[in-house]
């Protein structure tokens, strides 16, 4: 982590952006890199490198278990980022840009950059998702973390 920039370890990064995410009546869990608005889930993954076909099947999935006391539900997933602290496979990219029905549902953040000190973090993000919205201006606000969209 550079010195230059506020941004801490991915999980410490989530941790940070969930509880200011209460703030805004929005449901956070405290195990699980999910919050709620209204009925929908905003799911994170954060992941240092996958096989295209291992995302392929998981962006495809879009479920979530749920820990409820000591056992867990499987919900639908309205939308989810993807968080890479190393930078994804552009084939990845390119498949979300490309399949107009999954774009509305996944985002993609490189923070490659932005853990090697340069405060920028390319984003893919299509959705309409008011969180990933919040993401984006978090990174941008609390982290100095300057997004540009994916090429």
């Amino acid at each position: 982590m550079s010195s230059v920039l506020s941004i801490p370890k991915v999980w410490d990064l989530l941790k940070n952006f969930k509880e200011s995410c209460q703030s805004r009546g929005w449901k956070i869990s405290e195990h699980e890199d999910w919050i709620r608005t209204n009925d929908d889930y905003h799911n994170f993954l954060w992941i240092q490198t996958i096989h295209p076909s291992t995302f392929e099947k998981v962006a495809m999935n879009q479920k979530c278990a749920i820990r409820q006391g000591i056992s867990y539900q499987v919900v639908d997933v309205s939308y989810t980022a993807w968080l890479f602290p190393r930078a994804p496979p552009e084939e990845l990219i390119e498949w979300i840009a490309n399949n107009p029905e999954l774009s509305k549902r996944t985002a993609i953040y490189d923070l490659s950059w932005a853990y090697e000190g340069i405060p920028v973090c390319v984003k893919l993000n299509m959705t309409e998702s008011p969180v990933f919205q919040e993401f984006e201006a978090f990174l941008e606000d609390r982290c100095g973390v300057k997004l540009k969209p994916a090429p």
